[in-house]
């Protein structure tokens, strides 16, 4: 198993818990504070703390809650 996991938050952002670095397109990590054990990268697209979520998308009514396909014999 991965040691990163990452969770579709329903209408809201993607939740990474684990061990990872986040770079922007040019590989320069953004700082991440070591004592959170995870980070919400944001999928609104209205933060204004971008990549990562600051809750916006509670304000604009973002709606979406992807699910994954159902296991076979489930």
């Amino acid at each position: 198993m991965a040691d990163v996991k990452i969770t579709c938050r329903n209408n809201g952002p993607f939740l990474v818990e684990g061990s990872f670095e986040v770079v922007d397109a040019d590989g320069n990590a953004f700082p991440l504070n070591p004592d959170k054990p995870a980070i919400a990268l944001c999928r609104c697209g209205a933060s204004e703390n971008r990549p990562f979520c600051d809750g916006s998308h509670r304000t604009i009514g973002f709606d979406a809650a992807e699910k994954a396909p159902a296991s076979e014999g489930a």
